[in-house]
């Protein structure tokens, strides 16, 4: 059982795997600080300095909160409903989104591009071409 195991984890496939894993949460981390550090500052000044963060409804007092009172409630653990957040995570999960689509475009026409050109004959093909061509004088 124990030589099957290793079987299976020195194979190439999964080997890949865990390397995209770990690329994907390096690149998650990257989107993460980009969106919270570039995208959502600049949308923030276009809504005239929202901050998506800090906005939540008070379940419990049934208000709209702003960056004062997000806080206050926070520290009180009141119920809240953080769509801020839920905003700031439809804009992180749209910029991966169409970072993935353009990198797996990219990929499709280079897999295209090597796939339709096309492979030289080894010297087996060759000979064996030459004995049919023979045989059929």
């Amino acid at each position: 059982m124990l030589n099957d195991f290793k079987a299976f984890i020195a194979r190439g496939n999964i080997l890949d795997l865990a390397i995209a894993v770990i690329m994907g949460a390096a690149f998650g981390a990257i989107v993460k600080t980009f969106t919270d550090g570039i995208i959502m500052p600049l949308v923030g000044l276009a809504t005239g300095g929202v901050d998506f963060k800090s906005q939540a409804y008070d379940l419990k007092t049934k208000a709209f909160l702003d960056s004062t009172t997000f806080a206050k409630a926070l520290a009180d653990k009141d119920p809240l409903l953080m769509y801020g957040q839920f905003i700031n995570d439809v804009i992180t999960f749209l910029i991966v989104a169409i970072v993935m689509f353009f990198l797996a475009r990219y990929a499709v026409s280079l897999f295209n591009k090597f796939a339709a050109a096309p492979t030289p004959p080894t010297g087996e093909e060759v000979l064996l071409a030459e004995i049919r061509d023979l045989l059929k004088k």
